[in-house]
């Protein structure tokens, strides 16, 4: 697994910094009201996981599965969900946390379909920016860490389903994929 790392960009120590900063923001902002995280599977589950710990205000959490990589290095920009969410959103204060936002197209599909079952409000939270590979335009409230156009995997970001466990980001070695 080592050898397949080209190098790391954030390592364990800064993750722990970061994440601790973006759950104060968020339980300022939300003082006096109950969320409801919507966590996007696979990738965004160790941030999601670490970032509840860290918001202090009354929360629910719930999951989404969508696809728009399969097993590429790039989003096909064809969104596919895999897995709906168990609650109404109906009324709520939503907060979608992802792993990463490269193109936008996920996350604007998202939100466009959360936002007609009716929420009180809609923020969002992305533990990586890849600004550089943006093709539309989406809001990120609670942005994490821009990272240069590069494929990366650990703390949840997979490529085929490997290197999720890796408890830093790091860029994937191109013989890796390019095999």
């Amino acid at each position: 697994m080592e050898k397949d790392v080209k190098e790391v960009l954030v390592s364990e120590t800064n993750i722990k910094k970061l994440v601790a900063q973006l759950g104060q923001r968020i339980t300022s902002d939300y003082e006096g009201k109950e969320i409801m995280v919507i966590c996007i599977l696979k990738g965004a589950v160790m941030f999601c996981a670490d970032l509840i710990r860290e918001i202090k205000v009354p929360l629910k959490l719930d999951f989404m599965a969508v696809s728009s990589y399969g097993e590429s290095t790039e989003s096909s920009g064809a969104v596919q969900i895999l897995k709906d969410l168990d609650s109404s959103v109906e009324g709520r204060h939503l907060l979608i946390v992802e792993d990463i936002v490269d193109t936008g197209l996920t996350l604007r599909y998202l939100i466009s379909i959360l936002n007609a079952r009716g929420p009180a409000s809609i923020k969002t939270c992305a533990f990586l920016d890849k600004p550089e590979r943006r093709k539309v335009d989406v809001k990120i409230d609670y942005s994490g860490i821009e990272i240069p156009d590069a494929f990366v995997i650990g703390y949840g970001l997979d490529y085929a389903e490997d290197y999720r466990h890796l408890p830093y980001v790091a860029v994937l070695s191109s013989e890796v994929y390019e095999k």
